[in-house]
């Protein structure tokens, strides 16, 4: 590579035959420059780590906290009757209702208490109503914004705007990666089977923000190949293939010795990491071994590439491979004017799967060590969102000031309700957790310290709680 001709020559053959065999796509696909951090700061963990992985199972568009989890009679006994302004306080709205009426709407379904618990959830969800003594219900969430794709990058990044990095981002920039074949940050998307919520899901929000590009998530696609490009296009064998990228890495280990940007770096371990997910992936994806009961625990659709139900059962066995940071968003929960058909379909379609996975992971021991987390970016108004008479055309609008999550495994207590709203369920009334104290919360849990966790830029030293957040230790065990 001392001759100059020889070096041009290589890099011109490299350039040319790697875009035709498609790792410059490869490249956009996993998310630019991203690759698995290949391991954590130094003096990280800060504390014993209670949860070794998070799964967030977020519900994107907000479901209903007095529909499925905080049981308001008062609603139900008050139908149409206006919420009173001492209760409402003016408070910020969407525009949708912020001038319209606030008619008192009661909870669609009947609920019931189970479990030694005595856990109160609606008919909606029969089968969480076989784990509440597993689980964890924060009843007294709060958030800052009052629309959906703030709301979600605040619950993701610590900040209403783009441009911070995310949770998961943070926590592979910290602790690194438990395994050499997958990504440290992995996310999966899906939609209702209708098609009736409006929702995007941003790449901001599994983004690294101004931490290095490596620590970002990767998108697994719901159709077809779950990552393009992997696997060798004809007549490339894998020995071709090793080579092509030892050339290419050494040619990257020359321009960075040349620039020294650190995203040469990250393009390097970028495509080492595809190399292996060449063999790691199928595997991954491939349920032929998982035994029948497994695969039925799961629901019908766990077979159809790209539903929750599939998702979930995508996120155990990464659980169980040693990824650390699992997020998969549904969407179809923003129900303006189609509560009364479309809850029951959201609920019918993720509530099976969510139990099935907490279930799985604790049959295989997992669950100790894995922190799953249930719910949306906000809830909705105890209020009527039109009209509230008509049977199948009515809903509820977005709620910042309460709503309910769900947190099972990892570390938190289980059996246990926390947090109290007013009788309407408006207000919190007692022991409030904001979104930022649910971050400080799970970083906790996963053993790093959220005011040492810091990275600067623009000389500033930003943490994902900001200058926020307290962690919740009444939640833990």
């Amino acid at each position: 590579m001392n001759n100059p001709l020889a070096a041009w020559q290589r890099r011109q053959f490299l350039q040319q035959t790697s875009m035709g065999l498609g790792t410059a796509a490869l490249a956009t696909l996993l998310g630019g420059d991203t690759a698995q951090a290949a391991g954590g700061l130094p003096g990280l963990p800060h504390l014993a780590p209670k949860a070794k992985r998070v799964i967030l199972l977020l519900q994107s568009g907000a479901p209903s906290h007095v529909d499925l989890f905080d049981y308001k009679p008062l609603l139900a006994e008050r139908r149409g009757e206006e919420i009173p302004e001492s209760i409402h306080k003016g408070q910020k709205l969407s525009t949708m209702t912020s001038s319209a009426g606030k008619p008192c709407l009661g909870a669609i379904a009947p609920f019931h208490q189970y479990g030694e618990s005595g856990a109160w959830v609606s008919d909606y969800l029969p089968h969480l109503t076989e784990i509440v003594d597993d689980v964890c219900f924060v009843r007294s969430m709060k958030t800052e914004a009052v629309n959906h794709a703030p709301a979600m990058t605040f619950l993701l990044t610590g900040a209403e705007p783009p441009g911070r990095p995310s949770m998961g981002a943070w926590v592979s920039y910290g602790l690194g990666s438990d395994n050499d074949n997958l990504p440290t940050y992995c996310v999966m998307t899906s939609r209702d089977k209708e098609g009736t919520c409006g929702q995007l899901f941003y790449d901001f929000y599994w983004g690294s923000g101004f931490l290095p590009s490596k620590y970002q998530g990767v998108k697994f696609r719901g159709g077809g190949d779950p990552v393009l490009y992997l696997s060798n296009p004809p007549g490339l064998s894998r020995d071709v293939r090793r080579d092509l990228l030892d050339g290419l890495a050494e040619l990257n280990r020359q321009k960075f010795d040349a620039v020294g940007d650190p995203e040469i770096q990250t393009r390097i371990a970028q495509y080492e990491m595809a190399f292996r997910m060449q063999t790691s992936m199928p595997e991954l994806v491939d349920f032929s071994k998982e035994p029948a009961h497994i695969i039925d625990m799961y629901g019908p659709q766990v077979h159809e590439k790209g539903t929750y139900a599939h998702n979930c059962l995508i996120a155990r066995r990464l659980a169980e491979r040693g990824v650390k940071f699992i997020q998969l968003m549904h969407s179809g929960w923003d129900q303006h004017r189609n509560l009364p058909t479309q809850l029951i379909e959201q609920c019918r379609d993720t509530d099976q799967p969510s139990v099935a996975l907490v279930k799985d992971l604790k049959q295989r021991g997992l669950l100790d060590e894995t922190l799953v987390i249930w719910g949306g970016e906000f809830g909705r108004t105890p209020f009527g969102q039109g009209d509230i008479n008509n049977p199948k055309q009515h809903g509820r609008d977005h709620h910042p000031y309460c709503f309910t999550i769900w947190m099972a495994g990892g570390g938190v207590k289980r059996g246990l309700t926390w947090g109290e709203t007013d009788e309407y369920g408006y207000n919190i009334v007692k022991d409030q957790v904001h979104i930022h104290d649910l971050q400080a919360t799970v970083m906790h849990l996963l053993g790093i310290d959220h005011e040492r966790l810091t990275f600067k830029f623009q000389g500033r030293h930003f943490r994902l709680t900001d200058v926020h957040g307290h962690v919740v230790h009444d939640l833990l065990t």
